[in-house]
């Protein structure tokens, strides 16, 4: 399964923001080069980002005549374990240094390193890190 984030006109600056953090290899197709002309055909038909580390972001202008509306019911989850803290941590930074600090990046009561932030255009990135102590793990 993929995450696929629909933007407003912000397509491009966003996946350029997660490039910069995330690092990989980012793809943009837009709306002109599959031939519309005119003002939109600047827009983010389809973006796609993917990383060394196997990472995969899609995501698009929602196009001329969509409505885009930015809510709550979008989050990226990016979870590791011990062996992943040292990336994790600086993803949380990086994400930090651009965005608002929804939940610092601290051990919670199920065991694990957890934080929450969300970016400039509205999307929530969860950090967690696994201790292996975790309920159930």
């Amino acid at each position: 399964m993929n995450t696929y984030l629909i933007f407003d006109g912000e397509t491009r600056a966003a996946m350029e923001l997660y490039q910069s953090i995330l690092g990989g290899t980012l793809d943009v197709m837009t709306f002109g080069d599959m031939g519309m002309e005119g003002p939109a055909a600047d827009g983010v038909m389809h973006a796609f980002l993917h990383t060394d580390g196997g990472l995969r972001l899609m995501a698009s202008d929602g196009g001329p005549d969509n409505e885009v509306v930015h809510g709550t019911d979008v989050a990226i989850a990016l979870n590791g374990d011990a062996e992943d803290e040292a990336t994790l941590r600086g993803w949380y930074d990086a994400f930090s240094a651009a965005g608002t600090v929804d939940v610092p990046l601290e051990k919670q009561m199920w065991g694990a390193l957890f934080g929450q932030v969300t970016d400039p255009f509205g999307i929530a990135w969860m950090f967690n890190v696994a201790s292996g102590d975790e309920p159930g793990a």
